[in-house]
């Protein structure tokens, strides 16, 4: 069975300023696909971001999505955080995303989300807002399982 993590960076919903939206979205996509998926994680942002993503990825889970802190803001630096952590990155993804929330909202080429894979585990940072990771949902739904079918050495289609 595929196995997911959600990780939120949000210092607001960390310290309970409010209550998240993007993780229960993300969790709830990934169980409707059949994935083995827990509780969202949600850490302030900043360097916490880089220490649970590095315990997360430790774990070895198929896939891990996180939402938010990456914008331009000085606070904003998952994206810096992932990009330690990868192998390498896949850079098609991040640049669909902001293509595609760009047709509704022009703030979304600001943002620096990465994509990759480190060891064994496909990294996604999705935007923070829930417009945003609802696009990166979409987007996935159109290329997950090629990714982890590629991931565990599948040939590509014909």
């Amino acid at each position: 069975m595929n196995t997911a993590v959600v990780l939120i960076a949000s210092t607001r919903a960390a310290t309970g300023v409010y209550t998240d939206r993007t993780g229960p979205l993300i969790a709830e996509w990934l169980t409707g696909r059949g994935w083995s998926v827990g509780d969202p994680l949600v850490v302030a942002d900043g360097p916490g971001v880089g220490t649970a993503l590095a315990q997360i990825i430790a774990g070895s889970p198929t896939l891990v999505v996180t939402s938010g802190g990456t914008g331009i803001h000085p606070g904003d630096r998952t994206p810096d955080q992932t990009r330690a952590l990868l192998d390498y990155e896949i850079p098609g993804f991040a640049e669909e995303l902001r293509r595609r929330g760009s047709l509704k909202v022009a703030s979304a080429l600001l943002s620096r989300g990465v994509a990759g894979v480190a060891g064994s585990t496909i990294v996604l940072n999705l935007p923070g807002s829930t417009g945003g990771v609802k696009d990166g949902l979409g987007l996935l739904d159109d290329v997950l399982d090629h990714m982890v079918d590629q991931l565990r050495g599948g040939d590509h289609e014909r």
